[in-house]
């Protein structure tokens, strides 16, 4: 199997490094426009199999799609990361522009692949991947809800004194503050999260998580990248080994929910074809307003990319 991972900065650099070192392919490109940057990150990474034990071969390419040829799965991190004081809409122009070149390029080279988005912002770009590759809905989405499950999950397990490997969960909608967090869904060992936490200790924690990408900010000046690169491993891995994971990821709705063309975050099954299925969930009616207030969003924008003529 062989695995491209365009952009390798501390996103696409982290995501090359955890897919070889659990070895989910043979083959690890690592592509980037600077130049020597992907190739010295691959070479670094292979220079460390002998140590970590792995087979998996990385090797680096400044922009020569050629050695992405023939890629099973591709993930896309290119683009500007965030600063203090942005949003991840800010973003939105230099970045679809990115991810534009980028899957046009993919798709001459790959044209079967899956294609797996992490630029910001994350509901949009995926929306732009999927218009210029124009593959299957199901074969184009966008990195976001295992993420920011692993940070809601994070945080519990740090409130609860609890192992994280214990505590399930599932977020939907868009990738930030109208994401829609479900604690009904929420169990920790099987046990409902309500009966082992407080109300206001759980809402803080999930508006916590809701600005989880933010709060990192803040601290580093940048966006996060071990928790982001682990999350786009961790897909690329269901889907290379067919694993048929449970895994909340953005992908275009086609009438799941009662909602059409709007790229959001909902449960799926994730193995060799991309999306096997979408799961839809029985929503009360808290939560279909929370999820209508973040398709609102998500939709705003998709507008907005509209309009650039990009």
């Amino acid at each position: 199997m062989k695995v491209t991972v365009v952009g390798a900065g501390n996103v696409g650099a982290t995501c090359a490094d955890v897919l070889a070192y659990r070895e989910i392919a043979n083959e690890i490109v690592l592509l980037d426009i600077k130049e020597g940057v992907a190739e010295g990150k691959a070479l670094d990474i292979w220079q460390k199999a002998p140590i970590n034990l792995y087979d998996s071969r990385t090797i680096g390419s400044t922009n020569d799609y050629t050695k992405t040829a023939n890629s099973d799965v591709v993930v896309i991190t290119s683009g500007l990361p965030r600063k203090p004081g942005m949003t991840r809409d800010d973003l939105i122009q230099t970045n679809a522009g990115i991810v534009k070149s980028v899957t046009e390029n993919i798709v001459k080279h790959s044209p079967n692949a899956i294609i797996i988005i992490v630029s910001n912002p994350l509901d949009v770009m995926t929306y732009q991947a999927h218009l210029t590759s124009g593959n299957d809905r199901m074969k184009v989405m966008g990195m976001a809800g295992i993420l920011d499950t692993a940070r809601y999950r994070a945080f519990l397990a740090e409130a609860l004194n609890v192992s994280p490997k214990d505590i399930q969960a599932v977020l939907m909608g868009g990738h930030g503050d109208t994401m829609v967090p479900l604690p009904r869904y929420t169990t920790v060992g099987g046990i409902p999260v309500t009966e082992l936490i407080g109300k206001d200790d759980l809402d803080a924690i999930i508006e916590r998580t809701k600005f989880g990408g933010g709060e990192l900010v803040k601290l580093m000046g940048t966006s996060a990248w071990y928790a982001p690169g682990s999350a786009a491993a961790q897909m690329v891995e269901a889907i290379v080994r067919d694993q048929r994971r449970v895994f909340p990821v953005c992908l275009q709705l086609d009438g799941e929910y009662g909602i059409n063309n709007c790229y959001l975050g909902a449960p799926v099954i994730l193995g060799k074809n991309g999306i096997e299925k979408v799961i839809e969930l029985d929503l009360n009616d808290d939560e279909k307003a929370l999820l209508e207030t973040s398709r609102s969003h998500v939709s705003d924008v998709m507008t907005v990319l509209d309009g650039m003529s990009i």
